[in-house]
């Protein structure tokens, strides 16, 4: 996996990667997060994006559950200091969405990925990620939009 995050401040690029937690049941507590993220080795994954060089900083977290034909992402959480216009790296929510875009495909789901956006957010992420609003608050990235994504965040 080779993706990158934009340093905002200098401009520098910085490699970043993805850990899964493993085990059954993990609780992750991050005075972040809005909640606590509960994760059964069943159901949910949850990935981690940090530098790859200073992996004891989490730069944000998705949350997804395989669906019998797609994938399902339950959160997708910048860290503070990623957020707004002083934030430290741009890029954080695409690079996590594109990792769970590429994760569909692995599993043979054609880059589909449904998730629950807040109202406010929906046309932001019908510009940014190609998604498609599909009723509500439901919205989903099909295959096209997963191909960008991908494209976009991931060299290799």
């Amino acid at each position: 996996m080779n993706r990158s995050l934009l340093r905002n401040r200098s401009g520098i690029v910085f490699t970043t990667s993805s850990i899964t937690g493993g085990g059954s049941t993990i609780f992750l507590r991050r005075p972040w997060l809005s909640k606590k993220i509960t994760i059964s080795a069943f159901s949910r994954e949850v990935y981690k994006l940090t530098i790859v060089n200073n992996i004891t900083i989490i730069q944000g977290l998705v949350s997804l559950e395989v669906k019998s034909d797609h994938i399902y992402m339950h959160l997708v959480e910048s860290a503070p200091f990623n957020k707004g216009k002083m934030k430290v790296y741009a890029g954080v929510p695409g690079n996590l969405v594109a990792f769970v875009c590429r994760v569909s495909f692995r599993r043979g789901f054609d880059g589909t990925v449904s998730f629950l956006s807040k109202t406010q957010l929906i046309d932001h992420y019908i510009e940014s990620l190609g998604a498609i609003h599909i009723g509500g608050q439901r919205m989903i990235i099909e295959t096209k939009a997963a191909l960008k994504l991908i494209d976009k965040y991931f060299k290799n």
